[in-house]
């Protein structure tokens, strides 16, 4: 029972610092963030970004072993390191990135659409550099569709939002959860709840070992008082015994 009782506290302890810390967290990025010129939030220079197409998921007709970020399935979620707003560090930003690179940028098509691929190639310009970009998944047997960004451009609806640093799916499956009713109760207010529970139940233990403490202390009372009337008791007969063979 000890041990239960244990491991309960322990558990609701572990789950009201956890959300405690995700709230403290939220709070932390929320002061710090900003947005982007998509509406995306941006905290310290890094943006969390959902894929939520397949052109970058793996395809036998593409080779990504060698780059740093492999082939991104649908529902995943990237880190995207931005473009400095200082043009000289985002001089040496561009200068940095390499053949086989993801980056996240915004492009034109019929409207202006956020998209995540990799660099086919990157060239110098007189200002600036011209990168071409194409997704991974070319399974649907059709030509390669590039996008061509002038970085040196400031006024093109296509350009560069950032690269792409890190990716999960699994987080991404959580995110896509998150973003739905059952995924919100789940993962939020369900935890949130057996953390009060839990709580609860932990005051009431305490509330009913405090009554315990209290009986027996209140029955260790009555029992020191009865022993002390029996003291009485047994002085008085003694006395009274005493008190007959003297007459």
């Amino acid at each position: 029972m000890k041990n239960r009782k244990k491991l309960l506290s322990i558990l609701g302890n572990v789950l009201l610092f956890t959300v405690l810390g995700l709230l403290a967290i939220g709070v932390l990025l929320t002061a710090l963030a900003g947005r982007d010129r998509d509406g995306t939030v941006t905290v310290l220079g890094y943006q969390l970004r959902l894929v939520t197409t397949d052109s970058m998921a793996a395809c036998d007709k593409t080779d990504v072993s060698a780059f740093r970020i492999g082939s991104i399935p649908a529902r995943s979620l990237i880190l995207v390191r931005t473009v400095p707003e200082d043009r000289e560090e985002a001089e040496e930003w561009y200068a940095a990135l390499r053949v086989g690179d993801v980056l996240t940028f915004r492009y034109l098509y019929t409207t202006q659409v956020t998209v995540t691929h990799r660099i086919l190639s990157i060239e110098r310009e007189e200002e600036g550099y011209c990168i071409t970009l194409a997704g991974d998944n070319r399974a649907d047997g059709e030509g390669l569709m590039t996008q061509i960004i002038h970085t040196a451009d400031t006024n093109s609806p296509n350009f560069v939002l950032g690269r792409v640093v890190g990716k999960s799916y699994l987080a991404g499956l959580l995110l896509s959860l998150l973003r739905r009713p059952v995924g919100l109760v789940l993962l939020v207010i369900l935890p949130s709840l057996i953390v009060i529970v839990l709580e609860i139940l932990r005051i009431v233990s305490l509330l009913q070992g405090e009554r315990r403490r209290r009986a027996q202390e209140e029955a260790a009372e009555r029992e020191r008082e009865l022993e002390e009337l029996r003291r009485k008791l047994a002085r008085l007969e003694w006395a009274g015994e005493n008190g007959k063979e003297g007459t």
